[in-house]
């Protein structure tokens, strides 16, 4: 016999030896462990959700370097030392906010505008909406973000920096796709783009949490974004892109060439 079956002989025999309800105690207390585990796996997860919302609303009200972990602490209904458990330093929570924020917008995107069974037009409605209801899951994180952006560490600027472009990107991208389709009207995608982001992000300041009308106002925008670059006199299919460019681009020149002759 091996010493580790001895072993485990051993052990059985000592618990055997041991009175049935001494034995019942220990077995119930083994099968309570991963419970118990799972219980306080879920507490530390609602005590940290807990400190990232007083911390974004305290950012969001007081700015990054007026807020101490004090007023964390304070708000949240822990003590300092009972904060520590949770959270390195301020620092800390700050950057766990910015990246939450600002990773997760492009990524969604980037998959929207990656599918081919939509066409460029309900691409970015799609696109629209997603960033529509990021702001309306956690407007005061965004509105952080916007006041703090200057407050931000070079690594963390870096970060949210690098999200703006990526969505801007994207939208350049789903509007130059209808501008050669010939679904959109053929202006400068880069300031379709900047407008549509533009509207879209305003959400998370007129917008207060509670309201049941948020996906609603989220479809409006989305079909409120669709239409300020969609032809209206476009294909329904999208087809005949070049050469609906081309007709506008005359019905274009025949007006400027009418407001110079006019002068």
């Amino acid at each position: 016999m091996t010493a580790h079956s001895l072993s485990r002989v051993n052990t059985d025999a000592h618990d055997e030896s041991r009175p049935a309800a001494a034995r019942r105690a220990t077995r119930g207390r083994a099968a309570s462990e991963p419970a118990a585990g799972a219980q306080s796996t879920s507490r530390r997860e609602l005590v940290e959700r807990e400190i990232m919302e007083q911390a974004t609303i305290l950012f969001a009200e007081k700015g990054f370097a007026g807020t101490t972990l004090q007023d964390i602490a304070k708000a949240t209904g822990l003590t300092r030392p009972a904060l520590y458990h949770y959270v390195a330093n301020k620092d800390d929570l700050l950057a766990r906010l910015v990246t939450e924020i600002a990773e997760q917008p492009a990524q969604i995107l980037r998959k929207i505008n990656e599918r081919a069974d939509l066409d460029p037009a309900q691409r970015l409605r799609e696109m629209a909406m997603s960033i529509a209801l990021h702001q309306l899951a956690a407007p005061d994180r965004f509105r952080l973000l916007l006041r703090s952006e200057a407050e931000l560490p070079d690594t963390l600027a870096n970060t949210y920096r690098n999200s703006k472009r990526r969505v801007l990107k994207e939208f350049i991208a789903v509007i130059d796709d209808g501008i050669r389709a010939g679904q959109f009207y053929p202006a400068d995608s880069r300031t379709a783009a900047f407008g549509i982001i533009g509207m879209l992000n305003w959400i998370a300041f007129w917008h207060h949490p509670g309201q049941d009308d948020g996906p609603a106002a989220a479809a409006q925008l989305a079909d409120m974004a669709m239409r300020t670059v969609v032809d209206p006199a476009a294909d329904t299919n999208g087809q005949g892109g070049p050469r609906r460019i081309l007709e506008r681009l005359r019905q274009n020149l025949d007006s400027l060439e009418q407001t110079l002759g006019a002068i």
